[in-house]
């Protein structure tokens, strides 16, 4: 029962700041407006500040997403009285200067992945929550949507045995237009690589059923090198492209099993396709984005004839995350997950830690740049050599 309902008055609020009106932004905000219509909760979230630089475009978001107020400086919403959660959805390159501010505000901070763009800055970010205490936690949402849930509590149950051979494969079409204009997210300084904005996810959907990485080796290309810059400054002038377009990388668990990752922005026809698929030493477990409902198990052990891949549709009250939502056929979206997330913050909120946080990102954060340096490299990097080499 919540809070509110056992002492038969209304729940406290709490009251949210968002930094970064745009895809993201929305997301989490639609996750706080959303998670008091499916779940019973101890406190009412408050949608109080969002901040953007257009003016323009942040007040429309404001009246849009429902939020009380709109201000062009994140600094307001990190000082504002009224706030005392701050997720950040701004370009990775700017997440731990954010963190560190609201950390040392005593603000709790919920940030979008990746935890930077960069292991230093990541480090920098987990430092902030660690020295104020703050509770925290790194935006992998895909953990709460009920099919990629019961995906974990199988594997943990033991149900395809020992895990031994994991894939991930990310595929986009958003920037196939090699005519597309240059913006940040074209600058790994500020939006980090491909296999860490896409492959960020993957790597954390590994880790969390599989276990720890130990050493990576990859490859990865910059098919379009340069893009037009954006107006006003012409369509002749074009820019360096300093990301990469596509990136595949080979893992190797510390326990002994595979991996095969690929991330790429460059796929036709294929506008948000992931596919995770783990193959066990009794069964196999398959989840398909396209399918986001449905997960797909394999039994070693069953008889002949029923050989082959069923279909759990992971809808039913007995899955997880499925608390509140639709009777099983009527679908739980990408939408839900961020409900979902918001819903367990702040069922945890003030008390218990959140899960996963921002420590995760920062183990992701060691993979990815593992990989961008096997790639950049030609060689295997061990996990350990970045936090040791970046430490030093």
């Amino acid at each position: 029962m919540s809070a509110a309902g056992a002492s038969g008055g209304r729940a406290p609020d709490v009251g949210i700041g968002v930094i970064g009106y745009g895809t993201m932004g929305k997301a989490h905000c639609y996750g706080y407006t959303v998670a008091p219509r499916i779940r019973s909760l101890p406190v009412r979230p408050r949608l109080r500040l969002i901040s953007g630089r257009n003016r323009t475009a942040v007040e429309s978001a404001a009246s849009l997403y429902g939020v009380e107020r709109a201000v062009t400086d994140w600094r307001e919403v990190i000082a504002s009285d009224e706030v005392q959660i701050v997720h950040i959805c701004t370009p990775p390159g700017t997440h731990a200067e954010i963190v560190e501010a609201a950390a040392q505000a005593g603000k709790a901070v919920v940030c979008e992945k990746p935890l930077a763009a960069e292991y230093r800055d990541a480090l920098r970010a987990v430092r902030a929550v660690a020295r104020s205490g703050v509770p925290h936690a790194i935006g992998f949402n895909y953990r709460r949507l009920p099919a990629l849930s019961l995906m974990k509590r199988l594997v943990d149950q033991g149900r395809i045995g020992a895990p031994r051979l994991w894939r991930g494969i990310w595929l986009s079409d958003e920037f196939l237009d090699p005519e597309a204009p240059f913006d940040w997210r074209f600058r790994r300084s500020e939006g980090a690589s491909t296999v860490a904005d896409l492959g960020a996810h993957l790597i954390d959907l590994a880790r969390w059923m599989v276990g720890e990485i130990d050493s990576v080796a990859a490859h990865s290309q910059t098919f379009v090198e340069s893009r037009r810059a954006p107006a006003p400054a012409g369509c002749a002038a074009r820019i360096r492209v300093d990301n990469d377009d596509a990136s595949a990388a080979l893992l190797r668990f510390r326990d002994g099993a595979l991996g095969l990752l690929e991330a790429s922005k460059i796929a036709p026809g294929r506008p948000c396709d992931f596919v995770v698929e783990l193959n066990g030493s009794l069964g196999t477990l398959r989840f398909d984005y396209s399918r986001l409902n449905e997960l797909w198990y394999a039994d070693a052990r069953e008889p002949a004839e029923l050989y082959g891949m069923r279909r759990i549709r992971a809808e039913h009250p007995a899955h997880p995350q499925t608390e509140g939502w639709w009777p099983v056929g009527q679908g739980i979206g990408y939408g839900a997950s961020f409900v979902n997330q918001a819903a367990d913050l702040l069922e945890s909120w003030p008390e218990r830690a959140w899960n996963p946080g921002l420590d995760v990102g920062l183990s992701v954060q060691e993979v990815t740049t593992a990989i961008e340096r096997a790639a950049a490299e030609r060689r295997w990097v061990s996990i350990e050599e970045i936090a040791r080499n970046d430490l030093a």
